[in-house]
């Protein structure tokens, strides 16, 4: 969640100081959307699971 909050903090500076749009903030930090981050998310844990066994 943390990591979350710093994303948002840099997508405002990059809003607010280059008058950008979020879409393109987020383009300029290579963060996904959040469906496809949320996907990330779940297949990097599926991995690291299968490799506890």
């Amino acid at each position: 969640m943390a990591e979350q909050e710093t994303h948002l903090m840099a997508i405002d500076m990059l809003c607010c100081h280059l008058g950008i749009s979020k879409e393109e903030a987020k383009e300029q930090l290579g963060i996904s959307s959040s469906n496809d981050l949320q996907q990330q998310i779940m297949e990097t844990q599926e991995a690291l699971m299968s490799l506890d066994k």
